[in-house]
């Protein structure tokens, strides 16, 4: 008998396992706390790699519309130093190893992909519990339960499945990523668009960064990166816009004004974005019946890893659950045993990377890195 799986969770691992389970035809519900697709922005670009991302689409039977929303050009990418001298210039070489698609796109793609009723929106969980049978119950905010053979936590940083399973909780790690936009850059911001150019800039010095990605339409997304106390960005109050952007841009008083319109032209408010981690070997005791994919199992500081991760843990279960039918321990233990030394060898790597990006020798540690010089894992 197949189990129904109860996948806690839409973003693209939760929607990435439940496609590959619908491939197999294995029944599957996905929980979501978001009252809809469309209720909230669904971030900026993704570089889906050819070695997990690529392969989870792959194996959802949804590489062909991958490909149909790649960002083309999106691939190059630029390393400066705060004077906005060019430092290395890697252009998009065609090869597909990481191209670029807008995130919502490729939600949509998955949604798309799935029975109207797969998912059920305005679904938030507030707890879950073991029940004697070796069940598990999911309880929401409205008050509603589900009871289930098999819960899968695909909800992210804080999710409210995995004390099910580990008493682990995310730690701030010293570091915030400070997001804003610029729009119709080429025309009213042509200066700092070239200075992006056609992918993703990387300005940094030791504690600090401007980064920036270009998205569809001539739309740049920047990324602040601060090294700073959490009690330093509570301190500032983004509900005053002008202030918040002042504040910000004061730590890049001498940078390149080029590269400063990304924040003191920002288009939109600053939105905080603190950095937090799981335990680098964050894992848990097999117990019957629940595990945990994505960010939910091992959450770290971002390295253009996060979301291929979570896809190809969802491809991963999903297939061991197919190739186990009617014994789901025999899949979730095949899986964890698979995925915890996966996300650790990942979470080292992202480590090593944070210390490219913005330790003592940035930016020259990145350029080492482009160019062969430097490892990251």
């Amino acid at each position: 008998m197949t189990t129904h799986v109860t996948i806690i969770g839409a973003g693209l691992g939760g929607l990435t396992l439940a496609r590959v389970l619908h491939v197999h035809g294995i029944p599957a519900t996905v929980y979501e706390a978001e009252a809809s697709p469309v209720s909230r922005a669904q971030g900026g670009m993704l570089d889906i790699h050819d070695h997990n991302g690529q392969l989870a689409l792959k194996a959802a039977g949804l590489f062909d519309e991958f490909l149909g929303i790649v960002h083309p050009g999106a691939e190059a990418s630029r390393v400066m130093g705060k004077d906005g001298k060019v430092l290395l210039d890697e252009p998009d070489d065609g090869a597909g190893r990481r191209p670029e698609v807008p995130r919502g796109a490729l939600r949509r793609i998955l949604i798309d992909s799935l029975p109207a009723d797969a998912i059920r929106w305005g679904h938030k969980v507030t707890g879950a519990r073991s029940l004697d049978d070796g069940r598990h119950e999911v309880t929401f905010a409205d008050g509603t339960t589900v009871t289930t053979g098999l819960l899968v936590g695909a909800d992210g940083a804080w999710s409210r499945v995995r004390p099910l399973l580990s008493d682990a909780m995310p730690e701030y790690v010293g570091l915030s990523i400070i997001e804003t936009y610029l729009f119709d850059s080429d025309t009213h911001h042509p200066a700092t668009a070239r200075a992006v150019g056609n992918g993703s800039l990387f300005a940094l010095a030791p504690g600090k960064g401007i980064s920036a990605h270009r998205e569809p339409d001539g739309v740049l997304h920047t990324y602040v990166q601060l090294a700073k106390p959490q009690e330093w960005l509570d301190a500032v109050d983004f509900a005053d816009a002008g202030a918040a952007r002042a504040l910000v841009a004061a730590e890049f008083e001498d940078w390149a004004p080029e590269l400063t319109a990304l924040i003191t032209d920002g288009e939109t408010p600053l939105v905080p974005r603190p950095v937090n981690t799981l335990p680098g070997d964050h894992r848990w005791d097999r117990v019957p019946g629940v595990t945990l994919l994505g960010d939910a199992a091992h959450l770290m500081p971002p390295s253009g890893e996060g979301a291929n991760l979570a896809m190809y843990d969802a491809a991963e279960l999903g297939n061991a659950l197919a190739a186990h039918p009617g014994d789901p321990e025999s899949a979730l233990t095949a899986y964890e045993e698979a995925m915890f030394p996966r996300s650790a060898a990942e979470a080292a790597a992202s480590a090593q990377l944070q210390d490219l990006l913005l330790g003592e020798n940035a930016p020259h540690s990145l350029v080492d890195f482009f160019t062969g010089k430097g490892q990251a894992g």
